[in-house]
């Protein structure tokens, strides 16, 4: 190699570095109406900052539309323009109210101090100012902002990772739910599509009671999208009956029955095993409540508890028309389906006997809707 080429080589790797620590570097906005301050500063900066010394507030607020310097140093004392009123301007800008600003200053008072502060200064250095000191403590707010902005990132980065895990769960939990679902409609062959019918039901009563006012204070913590889905498992106790029962062609006699009816107690055994093994669960709760309680009747004669009432879960009462309805509807082998017009007429007769009341009201409101999903899915 060459005297000549090595020297060429020598030239363009220092002009890289050179260049690259300039792009590494910091830029200070210096603001100082003293023209030997300004050059001192300069001076003392140029060395590890892009610096740019500027005379006058208004100046720095010119500057400021086409540069974000990653600190300012600003004068208090200063014509026109003070430093007081020029960070107080800064602070009120969303765009510029990041940038950190150390006053520099040759008042000593505390009161001073104290009114620069609270407008949001980091920091006072004192003038005339040390060489060294202004370094350090320049070095050192510079390093706590690069230090808070990591963390903002991080942050952000941490709470876009969560989203994305939650949103991943979410689809998780609605996919185990589908095929949970599938699988009861798959071995009650009498039924089919039962459950997707009656998550509709539940959507619309949740959100027109939600509109009309209809128990909001009990609602108010609830996530509705949530308890809808949960409708989904109100029958998840059928898996545990035989196929001979579920699937059988004709009317239950009344052995047969009362096994049926263990659906309930069944199914919430399932999901409370469930619930064991995740832990506490908003879903899983209203999943139990709507499937312990879907067979109640407002005057204490349905099962498994004989509850009555508001005892009555609110998840219970709800599903309890979503679930009636859809099997009122719908044909069975030792039935035909009802009409909308009679289904409706049902579960208005059932006011304050099977049904909740103001949730008859609810329904009342909305049978056209009900009525248009149980002919879609004919």
């Amino acid at each position: 190699m060459t005297m000549r080429f090595k020297n060429e080589v020598s030239f363009a790797r220092d002009e890289y570095f050179s260049t690259k620590i300039q792009a590494e570097r910091k830029t200070i906005l210096l603001v100082d109406d003293n023209a030997t301050s300004l050059a001192a500063g300069k001076q003392i900066l140029k060395e590890r900052y892009k610096v740019y010394p500027t005379p006058s507030a208004e100046i720095m607020f010119d500057l400021l539309e086409n540069l974000r310097p990653d600190l300012i140093l600003l004068d208090i004392e200063m014509p026109g323009m003070d430093g007081y009123e020029a960070l107080a301007k800064l602070k009120s800008t969303p765009e510029l109210a990041s940038i950190p600003v150390i006053f520099l200053t040759s008042l000593c008072d505390g009161d001073s101090e104290f009114k620069g502060l609270g407008l949001g200064a980091i920091d006072y250095v004192g003038k005339p100012f040390s060489g060294s000191l202004l370094m350090r403590r320049i070095d050192i707010h510079l390093r706590m902002e690069a230090q808070r902005q990591e963390l903002k990132t991080f942050n952000n980065n941490l709470q876009e990772l969560v989203s994305v895990r939650t949103e991943q769960m979410r689809k998780l939990q609605i996919a185990l739910l589908d095929t949970i679902a599938d699988l009861v409609e798959f071995r009650d062959s009498n039924t089919g599509g039962h459950v997707t019918r009656t998550q509709h039901y539940m959507q619309l009563l949740l959100n027109e009671a939600w509109c009309r006012g209809i128990y909001r204070d009990q609602m108010a913590s609830w996530n509705l999208d949530i308890v809808m889905l949960s409708s989904q498992l109100h029958d998840v106790g059928k898996i545990t009956v035989s196929d001979a029962i579920l699937n059988k062609p004709g009317k239950l006699n009344e052995e047969e029955l009362v096994i049926m009816r263990t659906h309930v107690s069944e199914g919430v055994k399932i999901i409370r095993r469930i619930a064991k093994n995740v832990g506490d669960n908003a879903f899983l709760s209203h999943a139990l409540l709507v499937a312990s309680a879907h067979h109640e009747r407002w005057d204490g004669g349905g099962y498994p508890l004989g509850l009555s009432g508001q005892d009555i879960p609110l998840e219970g009462r709800l599903m309890a028309i979503a679930d009636v309805y859809d099997a009122l509807v719908s044909s069975r082998p030792y039935k035909s389906a009802y009409t909308t017009d009679a289904a409706y007429e049902v579960i208005i007769n059932g006011s304050g006997s099977q049904f909740d009341p103001e949730l008859v009201k609810v329904f009342k409101g909305i049978a056209a809707e009900f009525a248009r999903v149980a002919k879609e899915s004919c």
